[in-house]
């Protein structure tokens, strides 16, 4: 990849916004405070109970959101000023991707009769669809 060719706003930089993907940390928003090595980082989360700590790329996923002008090495009360400033809780929580996992987790958390009126809707919104288009391939 030639690199005209990357996205700034997929650079792993400090004050990067990025979810955890190991648990307990899983799906809560965490932030690139200090930049260790090419395989870890030090991600922090004051705001969504994400602590301290030294954690590897490859267990992390990129974000677009970016803290601005978060100084280098920032500690937690740093970082929390920055979020809560900026929103950007606020706006992981707009995001179609944060919105899309939600949705995954409550799929996930339904019990086996939930799933059974889901289906139902499900079914009965088809049929509607199916006899409107019907109807308009009639005329």
């Amino acid at each position: 990849m030639n690199p005209a060719e990357i996205q700034l706003s997929t650079l792993c930089r400090g004050g990067t916004s990025r979810p955890p993907q190991l648990r307990p940390c899983a799906g809560k928003i965490a932030v690139i405070a200090e930049i260790i090595d090419h395989n870890r980082a030090i991600i922090d989360g004051p705001t969504t109970s994400v602590p301290r700590q030294a954690f590897p790329y490859r267990h992390l996923s990129l974000t677009p959101l970016r803290l601005t002008k978060l100084p280098r090495g920032a500690g937690s009360g740093a970082i929390r000023r920055h979020i809560e400033k900026e929103g950007t809780v606020t706006r992981w929580e707009n995001s179609a991707w944060a919105k899309k996992r939600a949705s995954i987790q409550k799929r996930r958390s339904l019990n086996d009769f939930a799933r059974f009126e889901v289906m139902l809707a499900k079914k009965a919104r088809r049929d509607v669809v199916r006899k409107v288009v019907a109807k308009a391939a009639k005329a």
